[in-house]
């Protein structure tokens, strides 16, 4: 299994209006296109104004088509200016899970 690890740092201030948007309109969309949300979190120590979310696929090709197919969503293509917009920094990761961890 492979995991997706995104991290946004977003504007001072804007954590409420980011987390209103992706819990109306975003995650939804996501869900059903990425389809294995692990956790969607928000920084409260530490580094703050921070956006973690990570998603679980089979394969990096399976990744691949699901973020195609998200890409090409008319509503997601609309939605995702809004938090865009909202945003300074992104970073990404792939990382896969030890033979030995729990999630695999």
């Amino acid at each position: 299994m492979y995991y997706e690890i995104r991290t946004y740092r977003i504007k001072t201030g804007t954590l409420p209006t980011y987390l209103k948007l992706v819990e109306e309109e975003g995650i939804a969309l996501q869900k059903r296109h990425l389809g294995n949300l692990i956790g969607y979190f928000y920084s409260e120590i530490g580094p703050l104004n921070q956006i973690v979310h990570i998603w679980a696929y089979p394969s990096l090709d399976i990744r691949e088509q699901r973020r195609h197919a998200l890409s090409q969503d008319p509503a997601w293509q609309a939605f995702a200016p809004k938090i865009q917009a909202l945003m300074e920094e992104m970073e990404n990761k792939i990382m896969k899970a030890a033979s030995f961890s729990p999630l695999q």
